[in-house]
């Protein structure tokens, strides 16, 4: 679980990455998740698009990859989800 300074470290971080996969029209599926979180271990922080044609709630979305994954949902805003998960190989991102 994430404290307030570590989310709030996260964000800054992820502000000037560009969404790396897109949710459309037919949703999340197992393969989008098992990309996700191969995505993560490399990465650790990425950021994923909700697009308009997806009429199911942000929110239920970024809770189904996040839990999917067994990544941290830092942020939502709108519809751009930010999700942060520690490399076992890959790790970068030193939390404060």
């Amino acid at each position: 679980m994430l404290t307030g300074k570590q989310k709030r470290h996260l964000r800054s971080m992820a502000h000037s990455l560009q969404p790396i996969f897109q949710v459309g029209k037919g949703g999340t599926n197992e393969h989008m998740v098992k990309q996700i979180s191969e995505a993560l271990e490399r990465r650790e922080l990425i950021k994923i698009s909700v697009l308009n044609n997806n009429l199911d709630d942000p929110q239920e979305i970024a809770e189904e990859l996040a839990k999917g994954a067994g990544a941290e949902l830092v942020q939502l805003i709108g519809r751009t989800i930010i999700l942060y998960k520690e490399s076992r190989e890959y790790k970068q991102i030193e939390l404060p």
